[in-house]
């Protein structure tokens, strides 16, 4: 009678996990199915380019004293890390390289000027969030359509906690609007 009744709360401690783990996907799938992806896409994307955009660098300067509303522009990458976040609507966005960057065959990625100015900008945490206060659950490559080393300009509510290890802008996007490639 003991052998089986074991063997009966094995079993349980062996389903159980796999029925919470396939509950859990089942709610996210659903939940990302109940999204309206056009519709949420036609909601945040821009029209045109706001006005008054500042480099992750001069954002953290005004973020000194508390969170507000800023658009800061950048470009979607990660400190040797994937910018995105699968399944959600955020993304890591870096400094743009200044204007001796844009001469004609300049690689930003290998100039040491560049290196070390943007190795000191600090990188903005990019997230949508709904109407509920949760980010969105749509992978951000799909929702906007863009890629590692996008350039994009966000608008939103940022906050910056100086006591991190690392220089981190959390941004709270409220539009987006994707720079054309040259």
């Amino acid at each position: 009678m003991v052998i089986q009744v074991t063997r009966c709360w094995r079993r349980l401690a062996v389903s159980l996990p796999l029925v919470i783990g396939l509950t859990i996907l089942t709610e996210r799938l659903v939940e990302a199915a109940a999204v309206d992806v056009e519709a949420v896409r036609k909601s945040l994307s821009l029209a045109q380019e706001p006005a008054g955009a500042v480099t992750p660098t001069a954002a953290k300067a005004k973020l000194a004293k508390s969170p507000q509303k800023l658009v800061i522009a950048g470009r979607i990458a990660g400190k040797g890390i994937d910018p995105f976040v699968k399944g959600k609507a955020s993304f890591a966005m870096l400094q743009l390289p200044d204007d001796h960057a844009k001469k004609p065959g300049h690689n930003a990625d290998d100039c040491p000027f560049c290196k070390k100015r943007l190795a000191k900008a600090p990188m903005v945490a990019v997230q949508f969030v709904g109407p509920d206060g949760q980010e969105l659950p749509i992978d951000a490559r799909e929702l906007f359509g863009v890629k590692q080393g996008a350039e994009v300009v966000v608008v939103g509510t940022a906050s910056f906690n100086p006591k991190l290890a690392l220089p981190i802008i959390q941004l709270k996007g409220e539009g987006i609007y994707i720079r054309k490639a040259p």
